[in-house]
């Protein structure tokens, strides 16, 4: 038996019984890309409706969505879901905390992965590093910053930081633009040409919780909160794992 079958046939739980089909927009952050890719085909084999994922951060598609574009589900970081919520464009009642993502140590694939299991190990890193990236969108980078106040850093890492906007920190890495770099997890599995090192040390690891919900204005709204919640079902749940993000 296929693993597309057994997945669509988990996901039937959660679709729409005998709804007629609809056309779903889901506006999704990117470090669920490629979990909604695998998702997303799954749903639309159980239930009959067709999803169109739209893929960018965080900070994009909130923007999008407060300036009127239209979407019928959103997949974006608690904080903003919240936020969106409070502005009555999404339907909080529907609302599903979906998974949680920490941040990452990415390097090219021919590198030899850092020291960085313990705060001491990773501050040694970071010192030794030529140069480090991260994205100026998203969480990241405040994250990097607050690490490199707590270790004492801060005018040593400005030197060597490259920040980025247009690529991913895995792409800067694998482009020779950086010799480390940080993101989510889940985005470092994206990457053909960069490996994750591994994650940041326990003790300065900060996480990203993703949550789903309804558009208030949702063509379908039973089509929409249908995809929202095959987002909590067990299939859903084995693949936002194999994809670097921690179900809720």
């Amino acid at each position: 038996m296929s693993y597309r079958f057994v997945a669509a046939s988990a996901f039937l739980l959660a679709a729409c019984g005998g709804a007629q089909a609809a056309d779903i927009t889901v506006f999704g952050t990117v470090a669920a890309k490629s979990a909604l890719e695998q998702i997303a085909p799954a749903f639309e084999a159980s239930s009959g409706h067709k999803v169109t994922l739209h893929i960018a951060t965080t900070g994009e598609l909130k923007s999008d969505i407060e300036k009127g574009a239209h979407f019928d589900v959103a997949f974006l970081t608690a904080a903003a879901l919240d936020d969106l919520a409070r502005q009555g464009k999404l339907d909080a009642a529907g609302k599903v905390a979906v998974a949680r993502s920490g941040v990452g140590v990415t390097v090219a694939r021919t590198a030899s992965k850092p020291a960085i299991g313990n705060a001491d190990d990773f501050k040694r890193t970071l010192l030794a590093a030529k140069s480090i990236t991260y994205s100026a969108q998203g969480a990241t980078g405040p994250t990097m910053k607050k690490i490199f106040e707590q270790f004492g850093i801060t005018e040593a890492m400005g030197a060597k930081t490259v920040i980025i906007s247009k690529i991913t920190a895995p792409q800067a890495v694998a482009a020779g633009q950086a010799e480390m770099g940080f993101t989510q997890i889940s985005e470092i599995f994206d990457s053909p040409e960069a490996q994750l090192a591994g994650p940041l040390p326990a003790e300065v690891q900060v996480y990203s919780t993703f949550s789903a919900a309804p558009s208030a204005t949702a063509s379908d709204r039973a089509a929409a909160q249908a995809f929202v919640n095959a987002l909590a079902q067990p299939a859903a749940k084995a693949i936002l794992k194999a994809r670097g993000l921690e179900p809720l």
